[in-house]
């Protein structure tokens, strides 16, 4: 088939496609006005809100290595073809992303095979602001995750311990990236001690920070991936909008890619209220 034959059909489908979701788009605006008050039907279980707990990614996005790690290529134009598409070529781990087991670990799950019920899980926000703000290279303490416990219960099952160090704010700028003169890094983490507490004392499906690494910034070598990732956790790096949640109570959905053999990947992150 030529390639005129294939944009003419892509064309059509695309254009049938569209009058389909336009249709579907006033159902569901008549819907909105009959039921006005009525929570949206995904936040219809108790829910009243979501964040989006997702930095946006692009080219100029910080890495941990210091690279451009993401790319794209337009290969449809709509002035030309009446689309637009994009060829993306990205690091797995950029941006807002997950870690898998398999990212430090010989035989760990791919993040193909992590477990969606372990995706879906309560929310600790464990607050260190005021400490990271003194010393940007600051960690998250099993202190801190008692003080949290003291403060909020235990932590549940399956939960994500995610750090608050404020790092996010920086997004923009270069000091979400902290280097010094040398190349070393300086930004918060997880104390490897925190991880193997959250480890022998509770059975937290995954860490979160809104920094670069699970590790604090000098780390060097990646102690708290070592102790984590392997042991069939997950963790949750450069989150966005941590200081938007409370310490408990939030139910985190993470929208972990799905690539065979994958080490973990860029993600898509709600929080919901």
């Amino acid at each position: 088939m030529c390639d005129a034959c294939v944009m003419e059909s892509v064309k059509q489908r695309m254009l049938s496609r569209r009058g389909f979701f336009r249709a579907a788009a006033a159902g569901t605006a008549g819907m909105a006005v009959a039921g006005l008050g009525v929570a949206p039907p995904a936040l219809a279980t108790g829910h009243s809100s979501v964040t989006d707990l997702t930095h946006e990614l692009h080219e100029e996005f910080p890495t941990y290595f210091g690279q451009q790690q993401f790319f794209r290529e337009q290969k449809f134009k709509y002035a030309e073809h009446k689309l637009n598409l994009y060829e993306l070529r990205v690091n797995e781990h950029t941006g807002t992303h997950v870690d898998a087991p398999l990212h430090f670990s010989a035989d760990g799950l791919s993040v193909a095979e992590l477990p969606v019920e372990k995706l879906v899980v309560p929310l600790c926000v464990v607050d260190i602001r005021e400490k990271a703000s003194a010393n940007p290279d600051a960690q998250v303490t099993p202190e801190d995750i008692k003080a949290w416990v003291s403060a909020n219960g235990d932590i549940p099952e399956n939960a994500c311990v995610a750090m608050l160090s404020g790092w996010a704010a920086h997004v923009g700028t270069d000091k979400f990236r902290s280097a010094d003169a040398e190349g070393k890094l300086h930004f918060s983490g997880f104390h490897v001690e925190t991880a193997k507490f959250l480890l022998e004392e509770t059975k937290a499906a995954g860490i979160a920070v809104d920094t670069l690494s699970l590790d604090h910034g000098p780390s060097p070598d990646f102690a708290t991936h070592n102790a984590w990732l392997p042991e069939g956790r997950w963790g949750l790096e450069a989150a966005a909008n941590l200081d938007k949640l409370p310490a408990k109570g939030a139910t985190l959905v993470l929208g972990a890619p799905k690539h065979r053999g994958g080490t973990g990947g860029p993600a898509r992150v709600f929080a919901l209220v």
